[in-house]
């Protein structure tokens, strides 16, 4: 069984979380959420506390994917945390999947491991996100070897089902069930 790993860190944009750890674990993955402090509610974007299931530290390398979600604030503390970018690195390195959103996509960049690769990123992120071959604007959720970039809050669910077919599980049943392809969903 595959399993994914969740960064939170004060700050971070809760829905998209959330979101993403729903999905995944609809999807019977196993997904835990990392924090950075002993406290296990973690402050989020909006201000609501959320329990983080672990301490972030060297069991996340026994993970297949480690996933950056967005927040104003959060990225900028899990940029300036040198664990986090060795973590990156060292999953871009085993070719597994790294995976962000929204201004996780920043911590990517700092890391290096978004050099070469076509991405998305928030609006106006094609000018942060400078190591990139390619910024793609108009595509919600990007899968290029083995990094997932996504451009924000209103795109957890492409993300989350494209973390699914890097995983080798079909979401059809899943967008199918929650009327995402009658919805519109991209």
């Amino acid at each position: 069984m595959a399993k994914v790993a969740v960064l939170m860190i004060d700050g971070y944009e809760e829905s998209e979380t959330m979101q993403i750890v729903d999905l995944l674990r609809r999807a019977n993955v196993t997904c835990h959420t990392f924090r950075f402090q002993d406290d296990p509610f973690v402050l989020s974007m909006q201000g609501m506390y959320v329990r983080a299931d672990k301490v972030f530290g060297p069991e996340v390398r026994a993970y297949d994917a480690i996933v950056v979600p967005g927040g104003r604030t959060a990225g900028a503390k899990l940029i300036a945390n040198e664990d986090v970018l060795d973590m990156l690195r060292r999953f871009e390195e085993q070719g597994k999947l790294v995976c962000a959103m929204c201004s996780g996509t920043t911590v990517l960049e700092a890391a290096g491991v978004l050099a070469g690769k076509r991405v998305t990123g928030y609006t106006g992120y094609g000018e942060r996100l400078l190591s990139a071959a390619e910024f793609v604007a108009n595509e919600v959720a990007v899968l290029d070897g083995n990094t997932i970039t996504s451009q924000g809050p209103a795109t957890p669910y492409p993300f989350a089902f494209k973390i699914m077919e890097a995983l080798g599980i079909d979401p059809a049943p899943f967008k199918e069930r929650l009327l995402y392809t009658k919805a519109g969903g991209r």
